[in-house]
């Protein structure tokens, strides 16, 4: 036998160039024990004879002959019914034998890696998935995602993130919270984002994650009840989202790009809101129109398009931090006209003039009689002049003067703020170093209607107030901390944009968390950094005009910008532009997952689309809807329902109420035992029944599995647990969760044994509380133990809460005489436990497993996995980490290659299957190459099957050695006669041969005490064959058919001979002649082969997980089986042999 590590030759040279020059010489090999690359059939010649002497000239065995024996036993062999030939080898894989008869249900590793470890993005991510998984159909194959997490994933977050807010309210926000609550309000929504960004990060990394994006992550997460409601809060407020971004587009073209292309124009002041409400509705339409027949169209357009609007967004950013630090050193001119501490607006400063009056030369003195001459100038603008030094000056009212004055003459009747305060201009872009932060940190909340004022200027002390005829900066809406915050809030959405695209990522499980989490980073970074810039460069009377009348309709932001406003302006028109776009194209595709989904009927027609699957249904309906957000054509009122959405959507209000149920649960964790018949314990009944309800559906879900737990213990003659071990390792693999029930069989009948049952439930009860399991006991009283474990692993649970893994011990005294039907109990649990569907978990050595006092410092726990049995030997160490006494232990996963198997892609398979199951294990791949058949393995085979035949023959049942004792009636002389020849030869023989007859009998188990009874009061005459005693077919005939029959010396003599035919010397004879069978031979060779590779590799570990071979289908065979089993297992401290249940326990799918 050979085990190597990864230094295999591929199954075709041309698989790795290069590495031809370094394969094996075989030829050279050819004379050694282990032949590689051989797939010959078994050379039985030299082994045994090297098994009979080893001499060369001794008699080799007569081949003909072994092929005629050994085949004829192999048709109707133990373990399969094989109509192949002896040597049709390459049919079964010699070193895998043991496994073969289960092949077809749990295939070889080597065979299923690369199907487990490589996925296909699927449109949907859960049923198509797992059909794949289990079907394993050949998919059509397409192309692989080479997508990455930097523009997978980064860059598209980015995009999303950043948009309208950032350009037309953050500036505005920032003036009316305040520096220090604008930084409280951008951290609370960014910490909101990224709290969301790491619970999908976690579903995320839990596994491969399919196309579909967040809806998918969220409603397979949660379930269908909450993931369709969220997922239509989802797709809701991704739609009102473009309608936001649409209408922060047309905002920016009419009031910024071209002011007069507005259809809708208002005569008096008092209708500009709804005149502009108006336009933006009927553009806003016309732009909703337009995408949407692009997103029609083609969605690989909006995708073109999408780096362009990208680079927008990161030249608008760049160029607001350039002008930032510009400012400092030359701050750009942005005068703002004051009228004392009150803004005034730009447009009607017609005449450039921010002031009452201004001086003008007079050219033509004739006309004199049109202007003031008066010296009193109560302009702040120019120098006092001289009359005598320069030509007549003459006084004139401005354009202001008109808009609170009755006239344009200097006695004209006007305002009383404006007669009792003066104009000024102040800086509206101080710069960086002028310190106007500290006027800005402080929040200045607004009515509506409310003038913008600067609160450092002086006035008059009692304003009257303004009329909105006058040409002052209103504010258009209350603002307060809360409405604030439901502006702001959209501006850090756009978070899922990177889960979205999870089909088209390589490596989606590692992209999806550093790319959304890096993004929110980089977003809160830029926002926390604006909005500090913002508030020491800006003015606070320009940061809270909102569409920047004060600095004579430039956008806010863009007056910062360098080296011009356009730069910001053209950029936030494209980003909002892409973003809208976006938004649009996301939408329909999640209404059309949820509409697939049928999770709300209504919704299914929505599913349909074009023949290439566009959502062509869905589209129209998200435009309708989109088109609701428009009509209401407020970014301010639009942003508020987005952020409820949203908010529903990230659970933010879930998370607030779930703190309110700390303080029950605390009153329930400290004890309180008071039992007043309350309604709660009510409610917990029907809460429980109707989680019964639910469960009792259909079977888990594969990413719900978790081993439900039928501990199975044994009790002594003093009702004391025989294995308490079992419960200590039960309890460290469940770690006090999900279902544990801890069974027992008493013997005897229920109604005379009932005192029995419960003193060993309580026994039960007692170890489970010293062992901190949480759980039930239950205690079954049989008259067979077999028969009992039998119903209770039917009968377990309730409803859906039924066990789905049995733990049961390994009989150790299976060879002794101390319980010789322990051994067939055991096999019969694992057959039951087989046809059940559980999964059966055998602890070997169980007195050597640490206790939870005992936590293991170091080690390994090593798990070989040699085939394929739904993914328990992955669960299973993963679980009994978790708790404190295998926490500290690696994991180190082995598997099988054989010659035809590429050990490199094996390994390579195998890490990316552990890394898509977020496992950490070391990997290695042991080679088992094709080798002759050792004498060693031959001997073994021989000795057991001889052993085996010697039970057989001498398998005589209790009934058979009473009727040689006690003959029936006859004539008195032969009856005395015959009856003391069989008395004293069965006494003779009970005593040379009582341990291997007290193992083969059956009796104890297979015939109840009633049964015995009446055989015994029928007299002698029943021949009674027992139902396990298959060696004595006669006796069994006899016992069925009732025959009755007179003994006599000859009778007696002929039986003894035929039950008995080792005991003379021709049987013995004929056990020395015997041959093994070819089949055990090569179960053997699995066995031995297996034990050495795993000795060799896992001596040292903790423990040790196997799987564990299936009984032989025809119970002829169950002395064999053990052995094989003790042979797997031989030289291992700790072992764990594993059988899956038959369905997947795991999936690599989140």
């Amino acid at each position: 036998m050979a085990s190597v590590r990864f230094t295999v030759t591929p199954t075709k040279a041309e698989d790795l160039p290069g590495l031809s020059d370094t394969s094996p010489d075989i030829s050279s090999r050819s004379g050694a024990r282990v032949r590689f690359g051989s797939r010959e059939s078994v050379n039985r010649s030299d082994p045994l004879s090297e098994a009979y002497g080893g001499q060369g000239g001794a008699e080799t065995p007569d081949h003909s002959h072994l092929d005629q024996g050994v085949g004829n036993s192999k048709i109707s062999s133990v373990y399969i019914n094989n109509t192949h030939g002896v040597d049709d080898d390459d049919f079964y894989d010699r070193n895998l034998a043991l496994f073969e008869e289960e092949m077809d249900t749990r295939p070889k590793v080597s065979s299923l890696l690369n199907r487990l470890a490589n996925y296909t993005n699927l449109t949907q991510g859960a049923k198509e998935h797992e059909e794949a998984e289990g079907i394993g159909e050949k998919k059509k194959a397409s192309k692989s995602p080479q997508m990455g997490t930097f523009m997978g994933v980064y860059l598209p977050c980015l995009q999303n993130i950043f948009g309208v807010i950032l350009f037309l309210r953050l500036t505005w926000v920032v003036g009316s919270a305040g520096v220090l609550q604008c930084l409280c309000i951008v951290f609370v929504c960014c910490c909101c984002t990224l709290l969301t960004a790491i619970s999908m990060s976690a579903i995320a990394t839990n596994g491969v994650v399919p196309a579909g994006g967040a809806y998918f992550m969220i409603s397979r997460s949660l379930g269908p009840e909450f993931g369709g409601a969220v997922g239509l809060c989802f797709y809701l407020g991704t739609t009102f989202a473009g309608a936001m971004y649409i209408l922060g587009a047309i905002e920016i073209l009419l009031m910024y790009l071209a002011p007069k292309a507005a259809i809708f124009k208002a005569e008096h002041t008092e209708g500009e809101g709804a005149a502009m409400l108006n336009n933006m509705r009927v553009y806003g339409s016309i732009c909703l129109l337009l995408m949407s027949l692009l997103v029609f169209v083609g969605v690989k357009y909006v995708n073109k398009l999408a780096s362009v609007f990208l680079a927008c967004v990161i030249v608008s950013i760049v160029s607001i931090y350039v002008g930032a630090l510009v400012s400092a050193f030359k701050p750009p001119q942005f005068p703002v006209c004051m009228l004392g501490n009150r803004t005034i607006s730009g447009h009607d400063i017609l005449d450039h003039h921010c002031g009452k009056t201004v001086l003008q030369q007079i050219k033509d003195q004739g006309k004199m009689g049109d202007y003031n001459t008066t010296s009193n100038d109560t302009s702040t603008l120019g120098p006092t002049f001289d009359p005598s030094l320069a030509p007549p000056l003459m006084e004139k009212t401005t354009h202001l003067w008109k808009q609170f004055c009755q006239g344009t003459e200097i006695n004209s009747t006007c305002d009383e703020y404006f007669l009792s305060n003066n104009f000024s201009q102040i800086e509206g872009i101080p710069g960086l170093a002028s310190g106007v932060i500290s006027d800005n940190l402080w929040s200045t909340y607004l009515s509506k209607g409310a003038v913008v004022e600067k609160a450092s200027l002086s006035s008059s002390h009692v304003p009257p107030p303004a009329s909105i005829q006058q040409p002052y900066v209103f504010a258009d809406i209350t603002t307060s901390f809360t409405m604030l915050v439901g502006i702001f809030f959209p501006s850090v959405t756009g978070i899922m944009a990177g889960s979205n695209r999870s089909g088209d990522l390589k490596d989606a499980q590692r992209s999806i968390p550093i790319g959304t989490i890096m993004a929110i980073l980089t977003t809160s970074l830029v926002y926390l950094s604006s909005v500090v810039l913002f508030g020491a460069c800006i003015d606070g009377v320009v940061l809270r005009d909102k569409f920047g009348d004060s600095v004579n309709g430039n956008l806010v932001v863009g007056t910062l910008a360098w080296p011009t406003p356009w730069v910001i302006v053209i950029g936030s028109f494209f980003s909002t532009c892409g973003a809208g776009l976006q938004s649009l194209t996301g939408a329909p595709r999640l209404l059309q997952a949820i509409a697939k989904d049928n999770i709300i009927p209504f919704l299914r027609v929505f599913g349909h689309g074009k023949a290439n699957g566009e959502p062509t249904w869905a589209l129209l309906l998200t435009a309708l809807i989109a088109e609701l957000g428009i009509l209401i054509a407020s970014l301010d009122l639009v942003a508020p329902i987005l952020t409820m959405f949203f908010l529903m959507c990230y659970l933010f209000d879930a998370q607030l109420e779930a703190s309110l149920l700390l303080l029950p649960l605390y009153i329930e964790y400290h004890g309180a035992e008071k039992e007043w018949g309350d309604g709660i314990r009510g409610l917990s009944l029907s809460a429980a029944r109707y989680a019964l309800l639910r469960l009792e559906e259909g079977p888990p879900h594969t990413k719900n599995w978790r081993p439900q737990v039928l501990v199975l213990l044994k009790l002594d003659e003093d009702a004391h647990v025989k294995s308490p071990r079992l419960l200590t390792f039960a309890s460290q693999l469940k770690a006090g969760k999900g279902l544990t029930i801890v069974g027992t069989v008493v013997s005897g009948n229920f109604l005379q044994n009932y005192g029995e049952a419960l003193a060993a439930e309580q026994t039960l009860k007692h170890l489970m509380d010293k062992e901190r399991v949480k759980g039930f006991c239950q205690c079954i009283v049989a008259q067979k133990p077999r028969e009992g474990i039998s119903h209770m692993i039917q009968s377990s649970g309730l409803g859906g809460m039924k066990p789905n893994t049995v733990v049961m011990g390994w009989p150790h005294a299976w060879r002794q005489s101390e319980d010789p039907q322990a051994w067939k109990t055991f096999i019969n649990t694992v057959r039951v436990t087989t046809a059940a569907h559980l999964a059966l978990l055998v602890p070997k050595n169980i007195s050597l497993f640490p206790n939870n006092s005992e936590p293991c410092s170091e080690g390994y726990i090593d798990v070989w996995w040699i085939v394929h049995d739904g993914g328990m030997l992955m669960l299973l160490p993963f679980l009994l980490r978790q708790h404190k006494v295998w926490r500290k232990c690696g994991m180190r996963i082995f598997t099988v290659a054989q010659m035809e198997d590429n050990s490199i892609q094996m390994k390579k398979d195998l890490a990316t299957f552990l890394y898509h199951l977020r496992i950490e294990a070391e990997v290695e791949v042991v080679e088992m190459h094709d080798s002759d058949i050792s004498a060693y393995t031959y001997e073994r085979t021989l000795m057991m099957e001889q052993r085996s035949q010697m039970l057989r023959q001498m398998r005589l049942s209790k009934s058979d050695r009473e009727r040689e004792g006690h003959p029936g009636s006859s004539s008195s002389s032969s009856r005395t006669e015959a009856g003391g020849a069989a008395k004293s030869q069965a006494v003779k023989d009970r005593n040379s041969m009582l341990r291997l007859t007290s193992i083969g009998s059956d009796d104890d188990d297979d015939t109840d005490g009633g049964e015995r009874e009446r055989a015994s009061n029928a007299g002698g005459g029943n021949g009674n064959g027992g139902e396990g005693g298959r060696g004595g077919g006669r006796g069994s005939n006899e016992h069925h058919r009732r025959v009755q029959m007179t003994w006599t010396k000859e009778k007696s003599s002929q039986y003894r001979a035929a039950h008995s035919g080792c005991s003379t010397p021709e049987g013995f004879r004929d056990m020395l002649s015997m041959r093994p069978d070819h089949s055990n031979v090569r179960r053997m060779h699995t066995a031995v082969k297996l034990n050495e590779v795993i000795v060799n590799k896992s001596h040292d570990a903790r423990l040790v997980l196997l799987n564990m071979p299936g009984p032989p289908r025809n119970t002829d065979g169950d002395e064999n089986y053990m052995e094989f089993l003790e042979v797997l297992t031989e030289g291992l401290e700790r072992v764990l042999l594993v059988r899956g249940g038959g369905g997947e326990v795991i999936t690599i799918y989140s």
